[in-house]
């Protein structure tokens, strides 16, 4: 690639984003004309266009998009970086996970923190019954309303259902532009798979950006993407370096250069299926204009590797087929999937992109676009990625994700008055019970099956002098009903999918919901001594490293079907 050299005293930095977006940048002047790189051609009528910017008669050369996104990264690293990580701040600052804590809440949290220690060395005893027996209501409180959700979604297909003859009736010339972002970090030995992946997407390449976001000091990731070769619509754009580095923060940085009226998220291990965008397009054209988001379906090229990827299989499918169903049928708040969410463009941009402080942005983007009532859509397409199958790694990712509803709920909750008015009781409920119980619920995990092993063992007279009948069974009651419902769930999901052999490792739920808070114990120790630090999951570790189309489609053939 060539990288094209402009004059800075023709650039000006207020148009530093309608160079990427329009697809035009000022070279050097010869004579009274400027000389102007183009990527959307060079008629007369655009020339006048870009005229009127430059204040200059202009003559346009022919450059292909890439080298100009180039140009545009290198001549405003610090604009481009600024505004990646602080333009959510900038505009609503009790919005952003930048602060942990506000003032309020820091107020609250020491109020809250000498009463229970003062009730702790005054009345032992009490306390420790009602603090027991609150966390023994949240956890069950927050398991039955997941479990009530789900349910619901089982009765509804909600899906929006595309056939091949619609995606068949498209006409080329008449699809949107559709910008695809990919952010990558370290992730040299599976990009030259992500370029094969995205390259079988069935759209026309003039109409269709793969924008590779690859952070600054990562060369060896954007030596491997230079030796795979990709066509000319991939696009590498260099992260300018900057805190905090986080995945949102390089999706931001994508976002301003993006072209597309619709634009997706990938990460490096997907492999979607190749008609997923013009079923995207459809689905969007029948929907009304508060559908901002269109949600694919996950699944994984590695279900059958071992416990961990068949619990993790579990966990999407109720998720993906029930919840995400439940929640919408109801007009809930839906957090996001991290991966395979096709935005309407300018509603993302008038979001305010996503939070580079929030390690879940995706869950905080989703409350965000719900406030300003937009819904969330599903389409009938899958995306196939890889579970991560290393003890090590599950926990690390998971306490990243926990966190990040450590930081959704928190950020949220600061103006709880202002929240409640813009969704309403009901949507503030369920706000509260999945993104703020979902964190709780894992935090009570060990103690309560320590609780429960320990019932087992200890005589109940040594029990009953340290904790009441009542408040003891309870707990316990609490803590088997909540797994068995989980139990049921998790068997509930693979009968949508087909996939029947997965039904019985949902009896490893209550080991799997242990090893999740672990997790949330790391999370909540991260929260309070690093907060923006992203827990990176390293991919292309599975010994089932096979994504081909025909493996995709005998994997994803009952999703398609059902």
């Amino acid at each position: 690639m060539t990288v094209l050299v402009s004059d800075n005293g023709l650039l000006d930095a207020a148009l530093r984003e309608r160079y990427a977006q329009d697809g035009w940048l000022p070279l050097h002047r010869d004579g009274d004309s400027v000389v102007v790189a183009s990527s959307g051609g060079t008629d007369g009528r655009r020339a006048a266009r870009i005229a009127a910017a430059v204040g200059s008669p202009v003559t346009l050369v022919p450059r292909p998009q890439r080298d100009i996104v180039a140009a545009v990264a290198a001549a405003f690293p610090t604009e481009m970086a600024d505004q990646a990580a602080d333009s959510l701040y900038a505009a609503n600052p009790a919005l952003s996970a930048r602060t942990v804590l506000s003032r309020g809440q820091k107020i609250g949290a020491v109020i809250a923190t000498v009463a229970v220690i003062a009730a702790l060395a005054l009345w032992t005893l009490p306390t420790v019954m009602v603090l027991v027996a609150i966390a023994s209501v949240v956890f069950l409180a927050s398991t039955f309303f997941k479990f009530q959700v789900a349910l619901r979604g089982s009765r509804y297909d909600l899906v929006d259902r595309v056939t091949p003859e619609e995606i068949a009736s498209l006409r080329d010339e008449e699809l949107p532009m559709y910008t695809v972002l990919v952010p990558v970090f370290r992730e040299a030995r599976v990009v030259g798979r992500l370029v094969e992946n995205l390259g079988r997407l069935d759209y026309p390449a003039d109409k269709l950006e793969v924008i590779i976001l690859v952070e600054e000091e990562d060369d060896e990731t954007r030596d491997a993407v230079a030796r795979s070769q990709p066509p000319e619509n991939f696009i590498v754009l260099t992260v300018p370096k900057g805190a905090p580095q986080t995945k949102p923060r390089a999706c931001n940085a994508g976002l301003q250069v993006a072209r597309g009226e619709y634009l997706v998220i990938y990460d490096a291990e997907d492999a979607p299926e190749p008609d997923q965008l013009k079923k995207t397009v459809i689905a969007f054209s029948r929907a009304d204009a508060s559908t901002a988001v269109m949600q694919a379906s996950l699944n994984y090229f590695n279900t059958r590797e071992n416990a961990l990827t068949r619990m993790f299989a579990l966990e999407y499918s109720y998720w993906f087929d029930y919840m995400l169903a439940g929640l919408d049928v109801a007009d809930l708040p839906i957090p996001l999937g991290g991966t395979s969410n096709h935005f309407r463009t300018a509603a993302l941009r008038e979001l305010g992109g996503w939070d580079p402080y929030n390690v879940t942005e995706d869950a905080d983007l989703g409350i965000r676009a719900s406030a300003l009532g937009y819904r969330v859509g599903v389409v009938n397409s899958t995306t196939m990625e890889e579970a991560t199958s290393r003890m090590g790694i599950f926990i690390g990712q998971r306490s990243r994700w926990i966190k990040g509803y450590m930081q959704t709920a928190l950020v949220h909750a600061r103006q709880p008055r202002k929240l409640i008015g813009q969704i309403g009781w009901r949507r503030f409920f369920s706000f509260a019970l999945l993104i703020g119980g979902t964190p709780i619920t894992f935090l009570g995990v060990l103690p309560f099956t320590a609780l429960t092993i320990a019932s087992f063992f200890i005589p109940w007279a040594e029990f009953a002098s340290a904790l009441p009948a009542v408040v003891f069974w309870l707990c316990i009651l609490n803590f088997l009903i909540g797994n068995g419902l989980m139990v049921y769930l998790n068997m509930m999901g693979p009968y949508k999918r087909g996939t029947f052999w997965l039904v019985g490792w949902a009896l490893l739920n209550p080991v799997y919901w242990l090893l999740h808070s672990i997790a949330s114990y790391k999370a909540l120790w991260q929260l309070m001594t690093k907060p923006h630090y992203w827990q990176k999951t390293e991919h292309g570790l599975s010994t089932f490293v096979d994504a081909r189309p025909e493996a995709i489609e005998a994997d994803t053939a009952t999703l398609v079907e059902r």
